[in-house]
């Protein structure tokens, strides 16, 4: 856990010991091989478009039919040649954010009204007509509102595909899962690299209008395969259409055996979760603040989306050409080049994250001075400017340690059903802001104060160590549902693992029904129970027997 506790609310993993007797490999089971096989194309490529993006934006700028066009005469004091203002460069990649940012108060609301795959679908067809506008776009506001429509689309998708991986997988396989889920990012960053990299020789506008057309084709993907998936079976069940997401967690779980003793506990786990949640949560905003452990979960999203776009990753992600520019690499040849190339404890992960990160930015920062200083002075450092180009390498596997790696898995997991949409889409929110805000800024700041503005990210990544290190919990080797009270009264964690016992113990073949019936009678029964006495959950008599509020009655 973070160094500054809490009450643990985690469930006695018994769900969890199962899956660790399952010696099966995924691949050898048909039905969970070929649910793995889809969700690549239909859920795991939708952080392709964020990868095509920020690739797409740093390559254009080394296209010059493109700094022609969009630039209106402007000439870049460095390279004394055709270029795009640092202003309108900025508001240009930070339209995505903005569009993004648009997109987050609606997301959760309607991923919650039409289910994930109808959100998916929604948000495909909106980036798709977003790339045709951006291809074929007259102006800048024109290209600017186009990213807009890509940033309004990809919120929709990103919150629903990160919970849906999560809620769709085997436990066992779910952290790999989500984890592949942001690691398609760098697929669709070099396809972008890739593609610029053979149009930017067309000496007409083609040279970045096809690569902003191809924007569109990872949504392809989302609408041709999204609906050969099943839908989320905790959307289902929040939806009291048990019976389907039973007969999904049969099909996948249990490769088709309706008397397997774990989907009837997995069933009852996450029934019994999914109502005691809806009991206290009305789905809306409010809950966001209502308790101390949701206030926190919002403080750590809010935080954890800061770092994802604050750690100096956007300086590489959308200018790079800037910075090869200041240490003297400004041919379209080599800049083009050098542009293609680049199951644990979460915790310790993210602290492997950041530490490394600071290391590598203060490398940088050092190296980046020496360069500008030898500058300065009409000479060249080159063994520095090696050294640049080593740390701006050596930065990306750092962050994606954590930041990339580790985000949605550990967002799916620290977030409950019931706000789990909402949760990633705080994160969004933040992340979109502080995008928004870094590639305004990134151009100007860079122009203004050179290797200083590296050193401001130093100081921030310092205080990223800092909070990973007081305030993230370790969510490691639980199942979504026995981390769902996390920072709850452990009595509510009880509760649900009493149904599990139940469910485990349970004989005969309709024992699924009956006792998820049985829950369903019982559960409101203790918590009215509870409440009519007034009692507060966190004086709860902790020698009381759980499986007493099994013999409440009114």
């Amino acid at each position: 856990m973070g160094i500054l506790t809490h009450a643990d609310g985690t469930s006695d993993p018994i769900l969890s010991r199962m899956v660790d007797e399952d010696k099966v490999p995924w691949y050898k089971k048909p039905n969970l091989r070929f649910l793995y096989m889809i969700l690549f194309p239909a859920c795991m490529g939708i952080e392709m478009t964020s990868g095509f993006d920020s690739q797409l934006i740093n390559a254009l700028q080394f296209i010059p039919p493109f700094n022609k066009y969009f630039g209106d005469g402007y000439i870049d004091p460095t390279t004394k040649t055709n270029g795009v203002s640092p202003p309108l460069l900025g508001i240009i990649n930070a339209s995505y954010s903005l569009g993004a940012i648009i997109s987050v108060p609606f997301a959760p609301m309607f991923n919650q009204y039409v289910g994930r795959r109808w959100a998916i679908m929604s948000g495909s067809l909106i980036m798709v007509f977003g790339a045709l506008l951006q291809g074929f776009a007259v102006d800048a506001a024109m290209y600017i509102i186009a990213r807009m429509f890509l940033g309004f689309g990809i919120v929709l998708c990103i919150i629903s595909g990160s919970a849906m991986i999560g809620e769709l997988c085997y436990p066992k396989e779910r952290p790999i899962m989500t984890s592949l889920f942001n690691s398609s990012y760098f697929f669709g960053a070099i396809v972008a690299a890739a593609i610029a990299l053979r149009t930017a020789d067309i000496s007409g506008n083609w040279a970045w209008r096809i690569p902003s057309l191809l924007q569109c084709f990872p949504s392809l993907f989302q609408i041709v395969f999204i609906f050969f998936l099943p839908e989320s079976p905790r959307y289902l069940i929040s939806k009291d259409r048990d019976d389907e997401a039973f007969d999904i967690l049969v099909k996948y779980h249990a490769e088709g055996d309706r008397d397997s003793v774990f989907v009837r506990a997995e069933m009852a786990q996450i029934k019994t979760t999914i109502k005691l949640e809806l009991e206290f949560a009305k789905q809306s905003w409010m809950d966001m603040f209502k308790t101390a452990g949701m206030r926190r979960r919002v403080f750590i999203s809010s935080m954890m989306g800061l770092f994802t776009q604050w750690s100096g990753n956007t300086l590489i992600s959308y200018y790079l050409s800037t910075i090869l520019d200041m240490i003297g690499y400004n041919t379209t040849f080599a800049k083009t080049r050098i542009n293609i190339v680049t199951r644990f404890p979460r915790r310790k992960m993210f602290l492997l994250c950041t530490i490394s990160m600071l290391c590598v930015y203060v490398g940088w920062t050092i190296s980046m001075q020496q360069v500008l200083a030898a500058s300065t002075i009409k000479a060249k450092n080159s063994h520095a400017a090696v050294a640049v180009l080593f740390f701006i390498f050596a930065y990306q596997p750092t962050y994606n340690i954590g930041n990339n790696s580790l985000t949605y898995t550990y967002l799916v997991e620290l977030f409950p059903y019931a706000e789990r949409a909402r949760g990633i889409a705080v994160e969004q929110f933040f992340g979109r802001g502080a995008g928004f805000f870094s590639t305004y800024v990134n151009p100007i700041a860079l122009r203004a104060i050179t290797w200083k503005y590296l050193a401001i990210y130093c100081g921030w990544i310092t205080v990223e160590i800092l909070f990973v290190y007081f305030f993230y919990p370790e969510t490691q080797g639980r199942t979504l549902e026995e981390l769902a009270f996390l920072f709850e009264d452990k009595a509510l964690a009880d509760n649900v693992t009493v149904a599990v016992e139940k469910q485990i113990h349970f004989e005969g073949p309709d024992s699924t029904k009956e006792v998820i019936t049985h829950i369903e009678d019982t559960v409101p029964k203790a918590v009215a129970f509870i409440n009519y006495l007034n009692y507060d959950l966190h004086a709860w008599d902790k020698s009381l027997d759980p499986n007493d509020w099994y013999r409440l009655e009114y």
